[in-house]
């Protein structure tokens, strides 16, 4: 669908450009677009810059079922408030089944193997039905995705390949803070307590002084990614 040549050139040409320009361009030119959200301030801040451009843009949230309560309710308010429209995608085993299958905490025992069930298996159902995939990933947030573009093709387990745009790539932590408290944007109050990457309930720890902004996900199992971004092979 998307030629390598193609993508170098729109991702170079929006490199230096605001993140919005990245998202009118998007939603100008496509129409089965989809912005993968876990309501981060990052996220939010994406899903503030989309409303402005389509109010009606699809948003995805994935409900592993282990989110913290704090991450419920801000889903809950956003959609809300700001009247998106947000589609909701589970597993396609509830935690009980889960626990049936593979014995209690998973995600403590192999979670890697509760991450494929809880996130990546829904997000491969629900890209198979999309051309263009926005994403909040910054290169800055660990090693593993310090080489991002802002316009990537991937391809899909299925064969299909997908526009993967990540248009903060190039903002730091205070890059997306500034932003927040610049527009008054809503939160995840555990922030506020030092939970700098908000993931599930079970596998994320507050940051100590001094470490990566990811280190409280999946703390001491040598883990920085839950998989939702290593699926997919790019091209």
């Amino acid at each position: 669908m998307f030629t390598k040549e193609f993508v170098k050139e729109r991702s170079d040409y929006f490199e230096n450009l605001p993140a919005q320009e990245l998202l009118k361009w998007v939603y100008e030119n496509f129409s089965n677009v989809g912005f993968t959200s876990s309501f981060s301030a990052d996220d939010v801040s994406i899903i503030h810059m989309i409303k402005g451009i389509k109010p009606d843009a699809l948003i995805i949230f994935i409900d592993t079922d282990y989110h913290f309560l704090e991450t419920y309710q801000l889903v809950e308010r956003i959609k809300r408030e700001w009247n998106i429209n947000l589609k909701v995608i589970k597993p396609q085993i509830t935690v009980e089944q889960q626990i049936n299958l593979y014995g209690e905490k998973l995600y403590e025992k192999d979670p890697d193997k509760c991450c494929q069930i809880r996130k990546v298996e829904p997000l491969k159902r629900v890209l198979e039905e999309l051309d263009v995939w926005i994403t909040g990933m910054r290169r800055d947030q660990s090693p593993t995705r310090a080489n991002i573009g802002k316009v990537e093709i991937h391809k899909l387990p299925s064969g299909r390949e997908i526009l993967k745009v990540n248009p903060i790539a190039d903002w730091k932590r205070k890059d997306v803070w500034n932003y927040v408290y610049q527009h008054n944007l809503p939160y995840n109050p555990l922030y506020d307590r030092n939970y700098l990457s908000i993931g599930c309930a079970p596998c994320t720890r507050p940051v100590e002084e001094g470490e990566d902004e990811r280190a409280g996900r999946w703390a001491g199992k040598g883990k920085l990614e839950c998989g939702l971004h290593t699926f997919t092979e790019k091209e």
